[in-house]
């Protein structure tokens, strides 16, 4: 089974525990390790499959819990790099009744990770990239180490992922450098995974098959666009299918792309030809199943599922 590096952010998550209220009015949360990054290595890991972690936290009570999260579901992280002058950072979520999710982020130590301090032997010997960090587009360091990670994967030939993951409120007023900087980013990926609000606003098209086909003319050979509920629109080089997802009662949509980004890194290392439009269509039912599962329960890596888990539900 290839091996998956996994690059970007690794956090806290203080999840608000009263159901349906806002951060403002919150007063009950809950420490959960997340970064959408480490989710997915942590995705891979629980499956079964070999993932190692890259990112920066701070040397700190949170950033050892977090180091300890990873470990715990047998992720690597020997590049997960302890910084002694930043604090880890924190995002405060809160949860809507229909699983939806607010955000304050409070950055720290992860934009600070430098290319020098990632192992070289480890990059090299990486089979697949995923880069899908919504902070690390922001700027610093990381963002940096991201383009050039993936301009060293690209001459490589490895195979690349990248989510963007938008966040408004990090993003704020800085629209046009946010979707500058992802185009610029699809431009090395095979695999790009998008939701239709990030669809829409990288491509500038409101027809799903117009923005797929935008992003398919910046250079990625496969997008998926995960609908939720409604399952996940899959498309390469233009022929398009939609796979539906599961029914499930979802309280905390927490993670649940990562953990469908993670499911489908961990059945690509498996496949030498996965590429092929049905076993595409194979490997994002299987993820867009465990996406469904991750909503189920509280928190990002706590609430990911074994495959048996999958098998079995």
């Amino acid at each position: 089974m290839s091996k998956i590096m996994c690059v970007g952010e690794l956090l806290i998550d203080f999840v608000c525990s009263d159901v349906d209220t806002t951060i403002v009015e919150g007063e009950n949360f809950i420490k959960k390790a997340g970064g959408a990054p480490a989710n997915v290595s942590a995705s891979i890991a629980k499956l079964g499959g070999k993932s190692s972690f890259v990112g920066k936290v701070g040397n700190d009570p949170f950033g050892i819990f977090l180091q300890k999260s990873l470990e715990n579901v047998n992720v690597n992280t020997d590049n997960l790099i302890f910084d002694n002058n930043s604090n880890t950072t924190l995002a405060f979520v809160s949860i809507q009744s229909d699983g939806e999710r607010d955000f304050v982020f409070n950055r720290g130590a992860d934009e600070l990770l430098k290319i020098e301090e990632i192992s070289k032997k480890d990059l090299d010997e990486a089979k697949i990239i995923h880069l899908g960090s919504a902070t690390a587009l922001l700027g610093g360091e990381l963002r940096k180490t991201y383009k050039e990670i993936a301009k060293k994967a690209r001459e490589a030939k490895k195979v690349i992922f990248f989510d963007p993951n938008y966040r408004i409120d990090l993003w704020k007023n800085r629209m046009s450098e946010f979707i500058e900087e992802s185009k610029e980013m699809i431009k090395f990926a095979d695999f790009v995974k998008l939701s239709e609000e990030e669809a829409e606003i990288i491509s500038g098209k409101k027809n799903r098959e117009e923005a797929v086909r935008e992003i398919h003319n910046l250079g990625a050979e496969i997008v998926a666009i995960t609908l939720g509920k409604n399952g996940t629109f899959i498309s390469k080089n233009n022929e398009n299918a939609i796979v539906e997802s599961i029914k499930v009662k979802a309280i905390d949509a927490t993670g649940a792309g990562d953990a469908f980004v993670g499911a489908v890194l961990y059945k690509v290392a498996q496949e030498e030809k996965w590429n092929t439009m049905d076993k595409l269509k194979e490997i994002i039912a299987f993820a867009n199943k465990v996406g469904a599962i991750v909503t189920t329960k509280y928190g990002a890596i706590s609430s990911l599922p074994t495959v048996e888990e999958v098998e079995n539900y």
